[in-house]
């Protein structure tokens, strides 16, 4: 049985994880505030972004060099789906602060480094 990329996330170290479990308690609050979610709960919309995110991060380019999503040269989300994450952060991201002041300090951080350079596709030898 294969597990889910959520799943998968829970389960790794590194930068990847750590934007899983930031980008995951962004969500829980937002949606808690917004469409009245219980705590640590998910309405259908935000659970589907939750799962669409983590299939994401699982099949990311840049693996664990992967820059915060602001200063990524990719962008591999759909633009519907961008927009909420968007809407989602500029809510979540200030209350971070108060909320999980370690966690967002961290995010911080890591948006501070330089994006690495955009990979390549890869070409068939021969």
């Amino acid at each position: 049985m294969t597990e889910a990329p959520g799943e998968i996330l829970e389960k790794s170290a590194g930068r990847r994880a750590r934007e899983w479990i930031t980008m995951r308690t962004m969500l829980a609050m937002f949606c808690h505030a917004r469409h009245g979610s219980p705590r640590g709960g998910l309405c259908p919309r935000c659970a589907a972004l939750r799962d669409y995110a983590a299939l994401r991060l699982t099949r990311c380019k840049f693996g664990e060099d992967k820059p915060t999503c602001a200063r990524c040269p990719v962008h591999c989300y759909k633009p519907d789906h961008r927009s909420l994450m968007r809407e989602i952060m500029r809510w979540a991201g200030p209350r971070m602060m108060w909320r999980h002041p370690v966690m967002a300090l961290v995010h911080l951080l890591d948006g501070r480094r330089d994006p690495p350079v955009r990979p390549k596709p890869e070409t068939p030898a021969g």
